[in-house]
């Protein structure tokens, strides 16, 4: 019998490239066969961490008794609509003929969780080897199998991806669920998703509690160059100055040149690749990711979730090549003569898991024309980031001159650029985009194109000053490109420096997190903008701040990181998380009526009670009166709308409520069959049940 060796990948498109370069070309039922190997994947995570239910009757329903759910056994379950594809990948580890299992899920903490799961709930206990690569070329794939490492190597690291799991399993079950109860509402609660709801929170607290104050420049006109004042707070003020200013000298008291330099950009790790495509093409950070995800499984691009900005050192060559090629390929470059520095682009020092996003080679014949627009740009943004990354620093003259008028300083600016550098290259790729992005704040914004040619000790005459008058600006409310750098830089003072992830979530789950927070109602978005809702913001005021600080995520990560590394105990950190689950329900044993109302959802008035006058409501059934006393009830499957094919719609009420009747466009009459325009009257006698009837039209005389 030939033995053969069983690989699996996290998706079939990746399976598909790998079973190319491993000669494997039978495809099979949930399998490619050939050469010795047989490739098959996971679509995904398969298996996950069994719902709370699983645990045992008492925790079908939510209540507070059942809290905290702490399992002992962990369960496992195989989701619904993937069984088919695990039952495949059992029997094949169970073949006779499968000598060995290599393990070719994503590279990374989530593509280790995602095998090992089907790995052990399947029962295998073959030797297992590791695939780890960056990129889906052939040569990548080739030069990865020529070195598989032990599988057991990587056990640290499927530790520390089931302690984050377990962990977020049972703080988001246990606070879920005590704070869904307390308050009568499903208040979805996550280590990660919390506190970037807070963040939200505060900003919009910043923007809704800012108070626009008015301030003041003089601005003295010299020799064709404008010298201003220090922010002057009122206008009296600043008019009494420049009057003084306009009867005085002002003397030039220091004139400093220096030359500055803006390095050029580092290459894209996702964060920074989801925020320059949120601020240049609008996508969310979701989008970007299923892009460059797509990308890298048709080999356009390298693997996507990467916290590295950084190529390793035995990179130079490849890089060189590709930027080569970029040349020739993107059209923004034509014309262009480009000595790359690549030696900037290399350190594997920080490199953790993956080296930065770059296009690959496979672009070289590759018709850019022919891929989505979406795809495209994204693919265009990485390569205009590895040539700018690569290019020589912009630099340029600034001078400032300081004078003295009245006994105030003043102050000009100006630049040259000596050497336009990445900076031109930029310029070329914007000049490609359909809309502008706004600009960044740089190095030189303040700094006008242009020479200032003063002197120590030169002095002007009586000269002419106007005022300007400017406002304080509050905050811009969060977009997701400003909400990725902040979830990015979260709690890093409270993060070990060798934490080899920082900041709230992981560069792969911050799009999800954005996604969960919206999809639950907490966050809207309006344009770019992120806005909490009402209930977001509530929700933000209810929670501990344990839950809702990125200290928490910070003290995690530092945590698993050492785990990964084989550095820290999975149960001892497993025993802090119980501890906290059975603290947070302590804290909370009940709320006052008050509270509990807090998220029950504002009723919109339909009119008045005909009966008695109060406000009338809409319910799933019906349309009732709020007076508890008062017992009139429209229902909406009244027989009445039913026989005459009429949805009994809030417009409809509320036209009854206010004026007694309601015009309807499509009434079915059961003695003719025919549908006509006809007008509903209220014909309500006080009885339990309210009565309608249809207007008949007037008889012509």
């Amino acid at each position: 019998m030939t033995s053969h060796i069983l690989v699996i990948a996290e998706k079939p498109s990746v399976a598909q490239s790998i079973a190319a370069v491993l000669g494997a070309r039978e495809k099979k039922d949930g399998f490619i066969e050939g050469n010795g190997y047989l490739v098959s994947w996971c679509v995904g995570h398969l298996i996950g961490l069994a719902e709370a239910a699983a645990y045992g009757e008492q925790y079908k329903k939510w209540s507070y008794d059942s809290l905290p759910i702490l399992p002992q056994e962990w369960k496992y379950t195989v989701a619904a609509d993937k069984k088919v594809q695990f039952d495949t990948l059992k029997d094949l580890m169970h073949r006779d003929d499968v000598s060995e299992v290599v393990n070719a899920c994503d590279a990374g903490r989530e593509g280790e969780l995602i095998f090992r799961f089907v790995y052990n709930t399947a029962g295998c206990e073959k030797p297992m080897r590791r695939l780890w690569i960056s990129s889906m070329e052939d040569e990548a794939i080739r030069d990865g199998f020529s070195h598989l490492k032990d599988g057991r190597d990587y056990d640290p690291l499927f530790a520390s991806a089931l302690c984050r799991a377990k962990a977020d399993w049972i703080i988001g079950i246990n606070a879920t669920r005590l704070f869904s109860c307390l308050y009568n509402h499903t208040l979805n609660v996550g280590r990660v998703q919390t506190p970037t709801l807070k963040m939200l929170v505060d900003r919009d607290a910043a923007i809704t509690t800012f108070k626009k104050e008015k301030y003041y420049h003089v601005r003295l006109m010299l020799s064709g160059a404008e010298a201003v004042s220090e922010r002057l707070p009122a206008a009296d003020e600043a008019r009494e100055l420049k009057t003084v200013c306009e009867a005085s000298q002002a003397v030039c008291i220091s004139v400093v040149k220096e030359q500055k330099t803006a390095a050029p950009p580092k290459l894209f790790d996702l964060t920074s690749l989801q925020r320059e495509a949120n601020r240049i093409f609008g996508y969310t950070a979701k989008q970007t990711l299923d892009l460059a995800q797509t990308l890298y499984e048709k080999r356009l691009l390298t693997y996507p979730r990467t916290d590295s900005a950084f190529l390793t050192d035995d990179m130079g060559d490849t890089a060189a090549g590709i930027l080569a090629m970029l040349c020739g390929k993107l059209p923004f470059m034509e014309g262009v003569a480009l000595t790359p520095e690549v030696s900037r682009l290399l350190n594997s020092k920080k490199v953790s898991d993956h080296h930065a996003i770059i296009p690959t080679m496979e672009l070289a014949k590759t018709d850019l024309s022919g891929l989505p627009e979406t795809e495209r740009n994204i693919l265009t943004l990485a390569g205009a980031r590895l040539l700018m990354a690569a290019a020589e620093p912009h630099t340029f003259e600034a001078v400032t001159a300081v004078f003295e008028c009245a006994g105030q300083i003043f102050t000009a600016k100006a630049r040259t650029v000596l050497s336009d550098g990445w900076k031109g290259l930029e310029r070329r790729y914007r000049a490609t985009l359909k809309t502008k992005p706004d600009p960044e704040d740089s190095e030189e914004n303040g700094l006008l194109p242009g020479t200032l040619s003063f002197s120590e000790g030169q002095i002007f005459d009586r000269p002419t000053a106007k005022v300007t008058e400017h406002d304080t600006t509050p905050p811009k409310p969060h977009n997701e490109a400003s909400l990725l750098s902040a979830m990015e830089r979260a709690g890093n003072e409270e993060t070990d420096p060798d934490a080899e992830r920082r900041g709230l979530g992981t560069p792969a789950t911050r799009a999800a997190v954005i996604e969960k927070l919206v999809k639950g109602g907490f966050v809207e978005r309006r344009g770019k903008q992120l806005i909490p809702t009402k209930d977001g913001i509530n929700l933000v005021c209810v929670l501990p701040e344990a839950l809702t600080s990125p200290k928490l995520t910070a003290e995690w990560e530092n945590n698993l990181t050492q785990i990964a590394k084989g550095k820290a105990d999975p149960d001892a950190f497993m025993g802090g998380i119980e501890e906290m689950a059975k603290g947070l329900v302590k804290s909370y044993p009940f709320l006052s009526d008050e509270k509990k109302d807090l998220f029950k959802p504002e009723r919109a008035e339909l009119g008045k009670c005909p009966r008695c006058g109060s406000p009338v409501y809409e319910g799933k059934k019906n349309y009732y009166c709020s007076n508890k006393e008062c017992s009139f009830t429209m229902w909406k499957n009244d027989r009445f709308f039913e026989e005459r094919n009429v949805g009994f719609s809030p417009k409809i009420a509320a036209a009854l409520l206010k004026d007694g009747k309601a015009a309807v466009k499509k009434l079915y009459s059961p003695k003719t069959g025919k549908t006509y325009e006809g007008t509903v009257l209220l014909a309500d006698t006080g009885g339990k049940y309210v009565n309608y009837r249809v207007e008949l039209p007037k008889k012509r005389k």
